[in-house]
């Protein structure tokens, strides 16, 4: 694509077959055990030995596989320790059970088709600092993070739980800018949007056995490679397309599932009558994710609004205001607290400052407001 700025209109369902009908040579991953419908199959070991003698070797093949190659690797046993797995289980479902309790739940999910834990990387450090420790302290989960977002990075791990019964994801891509709706994505120039997916590694778990039957995540190798992705996600045609070619893995307990944020996946059916399918799924973040100063944004914004509320301004001049004296994005957030409003993402500061202003609220209402706003933010 030679265009900066896309829309919809330009968008190839051949150009988007021909990415993802191309063929992975494993010889060109020489750490890697094997190859299963385009996807590399690394054995945690072997990683660890090699990274042993030539770490940058083992840093780069990784970050290929996730780049120019097929956006998706498994590293089997990338727990050897089961016991830290379960003892994290363990700590899941009680978490789970007590958010059932007090009415939590996956906001994204029909009621009762699944269990989802948000934050629960916070959620298991609070309760127990020694299951923490014994999940979180693998090298090996670390050497896979840096090697697609390199140093500094943050870790969120959110727990998904799909019962006996639970339907299959939409294909999509994920955070940022698989979040967003496709009028907000056409607002990003393409290199943007293809720097994206440089910002942050998806990764999943497996805390149960994934058999075929139990859906585990549904994938289209070389799909992160199409540059028109994020607007393209949601057209029928390409729905259509990933229905008849993705691909699925088994997996086993203790293994791990890489990809890249493009790359096109959802989590399948459930087909079983007993097996609950439970996956710590975490999202890795690049330390570049964030501004050089530390604006306080509140006080910015409570002593801007009365003059905001008196001034008569033009409509781009005002949201060239509320674009520079407000925060626009929705995350991070406590989706606990904060869930979506009628889509992917919550209010954003700039949102709420822009209502306030349209709906002419007093500068008490506003100050309350935005208190609020901040607050359910917290975790």
């Amino acid at each position: 694509m030679n265009a900066i700025y896309l829309n919809e209109a330009q968008l190839s369902l051949d150009d988007f077959a021909t990415v993802s009908q191309q063929t992975l040579h494993q010889q060109d991953y020489p750490l890697a055990h094997g190859a299963q419908r385009n996807v590399l199959i690394y054995q945690a070991e072997s990683l660890i030995n090699a990274a042993r003698d030539d770490r940058q070797s083992v840093l780069s093949e990784l970050h290929r596989a996730l780049s120019s190659g097929p956006g998706v690797f498994v590293v089997k046993g990338l727990y050897r320790d089961l016991a830290a797995v379960d003892r994290s289980s363990q700590l899941f479902e009680e978490i789970l059970r007590d958010e059932a309790a007090s009415g939590g739940g996956d906001h994204f999910a029909r009621a009762g088709s699944n269990g989802r834990i948000w934050n629960a990387l916070q959620k298991v450090a609070e309760r127990d600092a020694d299951a923490f420790i014994d999940y979180y302290g693998n090298p090996l989960l670390a050497l896979i993070c840096e090697s697609w977002v390199g140093p500094g990075y943050e870790i969120t791990a959110q727990v998904n739980q799909v019962r006996p019964g639970g339907k299959a994801q939409q294909p999509h891509r994920d955070y940022h800018l698989g979040f967003q709706s496709n009028e907000v994505v056409a607002r990003f120039p393409l290199p943007l949007q293809i720097l994206s997916q440089y910002l942050t590694l998806q990764g999943a778990v497996a805390h149960t056995d994934m058999p075929l039957e139990s859906g585990p995540t549904q994938l289209l190798p070389f799909s992160h490679q199409y540059e028109g992705g994020y607007l393209a996600w949601r057209q029928p045609k390409f729905i259509e397309y990933f229905q008849q070619h993705a691909i699925q893995l088994p997996l086993q307990k203790g293994d791990g599932l890489f990809f890249n944020p493009a790359l096109f996946h959802a989590a399948g059916n459930n087909t079983t009558a007993d097996h609950i399918r439970t996956a710590n799924l975490l999202q890795v973040s690049s330390s570049f994710g964030k501004t050089m100063e530390k604006v306080n944004h509140v006080k910015v914004l409570l002593s801007l609004y009365p003059a905001l509320r008196q001034r008569q301004l033009e409509t781009e001049q005002r949201h060239a205001v509320i674009a520079a004296a407000a925060e626009g994005y929705s995350f991070p957030t406590n989706l606990d607290t904060d869930p979506p409003l009628g889509g992917l993402v919550p209010q954003t500061q700039q949102a709420l400052l822009l209502q306030a202003l349209q709906e002419g609220w007093s500068e008490v209402h506003f100050d309350q407001q935005l208190s609020e706003h901040v607050q359910k933010r917290q975790a």
